[in-house]
């Protein structure tokens, strides 16, 4: 009888059990799209870029970031205006203020900005980002971001942008 009572007590725990739940992992890649605002920093007109973004979740809603754009400025300095190409990767950290399906975080992020025309153009950029990510399944999110970046370069005033973009991500 005691056996009969133990399997009976094991198969309703096991049929009265909720679903079990998967955590989100904690790697991410992603591509983006957005705008970069450059406010003729060097002469550069604003432009749309494509990026290639992931993330690496440290603990305690600290993740570290990267995001790699890839644009085409107009350069207003030349006489015709002229398109050029510009590389912007960047490395920071971002603090997320949940962690559940909604993920809205706050961060900041050190950029280096080349900028590939008559000569090359080098400038090294830190700012301030916010955005939010919205989880569409347990591996994929979609997410948007704005930040504020300073431009630092030698023999030049110091310069501004304004980025905005929308991602969507895959978590791994």
């Amino acid at each position: 009888m005691r056996t009969y009572l133990c399997a009976f007590g094991l198969l309703a725990a096991l049929l009265g059990a909720a679903p079990a739940h998967a955590q989100f992992s904690n790697r991410s890649l992603g591509l983006s799209l957005g705008y970069m605002d450059f406010k003729r920093t060097a002469g550069l007109a604003g432009t749309p870029f494509i990026g290639l973004e992931g993330s690496l979740y440290i603990e305690n809603g600290f993740e570290v970031v990267s995001l790699s754009k890839l644009m085409f400025p107009t350069d207003t300095f030349s006489t015709p205006e002229k398109r050029v190409v510009g590389l912007a990767p960047s490395l920071g950290i971002r603090y997320l203020l949940l962690e559940e399906t909604i993920r809205p975080y706050i961060g900041t992020d050190v950029s280096y900005l080349i900028v590939f025309k008559d000569s090359i153009s080098n400038f090294v950029g830190i700012g301030p980002n916010a955005g939010v990510d919205f989880f569409l399944s347990d591996s994929v999110s979609l997410g948007v971001r704005a930040q504020y970046n300073f431009y630092i370069a030698l023999n030049e005033d110091t310069q501004t942008s304004l980025t905005g973009s929308v991602g969507l991500a895959t978590y791994f």
